[in-house]
């Protein structure tokens, strides 16, 4: 008799426990709900940084664009008013600082700074009209440099063309 009440006190904890077993398989419990539920909003948040990032890494590309376009549009008008009027205007100094400060922004944005190159603007520019010519030559170049560019991507001949458009309107700004 004793011999049957432990063998069917061992049938049903052992079949508790298989049950316990089984349901823990099947994902009745709670807590590895819980942590699949993080897991799920943890992706969730994951894929919605990632969107945020690319549209912000979009938005900053649309504006390095928009900028070497001013930047551009700046250089042709200095060139078109000094082909007019041979000397320096009040207005085109002003032009120049800001062309100054509008390509050192988009140097910056691509990530490069100053080159300690000391590379002569003045020599090759013999008078002040080739030199803006040129200023907007180097400022098409540098915005057909910057469409070439992804968001993905740095332009190591943008920053070059950025350090020479700055070196040249420093050099024409302070020339008298």
């Amino acid at each position: 008799m004793f011999k049957r009440y432990f063998i069917g006190c061992l049938f049903f904890a052992l079949m508790f426990m298989c049950a316990g077993s089984a349901a823990a398989q099947f994902g009745n419990d709670p807590f590895h709900q819980r942590d699949e539920e993080r897991r799920q909003e943890e992706i969730k948040i994951k894929a919605m940084l990632a969107k945020q990032q690319a549209e912000h890494d979009k938005k900053e590309h649309a504006e390095l664009l928009k900028n070497g376009e001013e930047a551009l549009k700046i250089s042709t008008q200095l060139e078109k008013s000094f082909e007019i009027n041979p000397s320096l205007t009040p207005d085109d100094k002003k032009k120049l600082e800001s062309l100054e400060k509008l390509v050192t922004k988009i140097r910056n944005e691509l990530g490069g700074d100053d080159d300690e190159q000391d590379n002569d603007v003045a020599k090759k520019n013999a008078s002040l009209l080739d030199g803006f010519r040129y200023l907007q030559t180097t400022t098409a170049q540098l915005l057909d440099e910057l469409k070439k560019t992804t968001r993905f991507s740095i332009s190591a001949a943008a920053i070059q063309t950025s350090n020479t458009l700055i070196r040249l309107t420093r050099f024409l700004r302070l020339r008298k």
